[in-house]
Formats: C-alpha cells, sequence, structure tokens
C-alpha cells in the first residue's frame, strides 16, 4: 500500500495599525490691552471613531478537495489506479469580510513650565486691568463734568428740556446758583 500526501495549508490575516493623533494647538491667550496677553494651560479633548472593513479578492467561499484512489484491489502493494481522483470533496476556505469599529477620546493636558513667566504676566494683566478702570472713571468724570458744565449754561440762558421730555433727564439733578462774588438781583424796602 502506497499513499500520497496531499498537504493542504490555509492562512490568511491582517494587521491595522491605528494612531490617533491628538494636536493640542498653541495656548489659549487672554489678552487684557496694553500689549499684555497671558497663556494659560490647555486642555484638549478629541472624541473618534473609527470604521475598518477589509476582504479578499476573489472571494471563494469553499473549494473542491480532491479524493485520490488508493485502492490495491489485488493486494499487491502497487496502486491499481494511481493518481486516480475518486470524487472531489467541497471544502470550505474560511475566507470572511471583516468589519471593526473603534471609538474612544483623546485627552491632551499642556501646561506651561515658566512658572515666573506665567506670575509675570498675570501681575502685567492686574496692571492693565487696573489702569482700564482708571481710564473709565476718568471718561466717567469727563462726561458729567461736561454735562453739569452745559446744563447749567443752558439754564442760566434760560433753555431747558421740557419736564415731561425723555431727555429731561440729563439735567434734572443739576442746581444753578449763583456763581461766586455775583449778587443776585434783589430788591430793599426803604423805610421813612
Amino acid at each position: 500500500m502506497s499513499a500520497t500526501a496531499n498537504p493542504i495549508a490555509n492562512s490568511s490575516g491582517s494587521v491595522s495599525n491605528l494612531a490617533v493623533q491628538n494636536l493640542s494647538g498653541p495656548y489659549i491667550t487672554n489678552t487684557h490691552g496694553g500689549g499684555v496677553s497671558c497663556q494659560g494651560a490647555t486642555l484638549s479633548v478629541t472624541p473618534f471613531a473609527t470604521l475598518q472593513d477589509s476582504w479578499k479578492e476573489p472571494y471563494e467561499d469553499s473549494y473542491n478537495d480532491p479524493v485520490f484512489d488508493n485502492s490495491d484491489l489485488n493486494n499487491d502493494g502497487v496502486l491499481d489506479n494511481p493518481g486516480s481522483v475518486l470524487y472531489y470533496k467541497p471544502t470550505r476556505t474560511g475566507q470572511k469580510t471583516n468589519h471593526s469599529i473603534g471609538w474612544g477620546i483623546s485627552m491632551n493636558i499642556t501646561i506651561p513650565l515658566d512658572k515666573r513667566h506665567n506670575e509675570g504676566c498675570l501681575k502685567a494683566a492686574s496692571t492693565q486691568n487696573q489702569i482700564n478702570q482708571q481710564l473709565l472713571a476718568n471718561k466717567r468724570l469727563d462726561f458729567e463734568m461736561a454735562r453739569l458744565k452745559h446744563c447749567a449754561e443752558q439754564e442760566r440762558l434760560g433753555v431747558t428740556f421740557h419736564p415731561s421730555s425723555p431727555a429731561a433727564k440729563l439735567c434734572e439733578d443739576i442746581v444753578v446758583a449763583n456763581p461766586h462774588g455775583v449778587i443776585p438781583n434783589h430788591q430793599h424796602s426803604i423805610q421813612k
């Protein structure tokens, strides 16, 4: 009896490398005016989703595996029909389509390492904010002084807003009195 070796080996595989790149970008910058800009720590959160499909072409779900005639009918040790195929046996290939879905969140925290620069910038920002508040107070004072001046001049000229006018509120708290050193018009009675 003799046997013919007919080894069959099927192997398939795939490797997928997936990289998620998280770019933090520039630091968050706060601008306070006067050229003062401070950068702070940055947290970036990046959600991601991936979908992967893989398949083989041409797709074959099975193949016909030959079954050989290994019979020795007369028992002489020699095959009677060597190489003769008795029939074909359908064999599955195991070939499949692969689907893969991945998702996740990537986070990155970026913190400036120069503490001195950060503290100096925050002091400069505080100073700049105080300057801005003082400038605003100066503008408010300028507005109130201009309102006082114009309302008083118009009151002395005898021109005022009508009491029902919305603009009458602009001058309603202005009091006009005689200037220093000026005697108001008055009358005295003379007794005989």
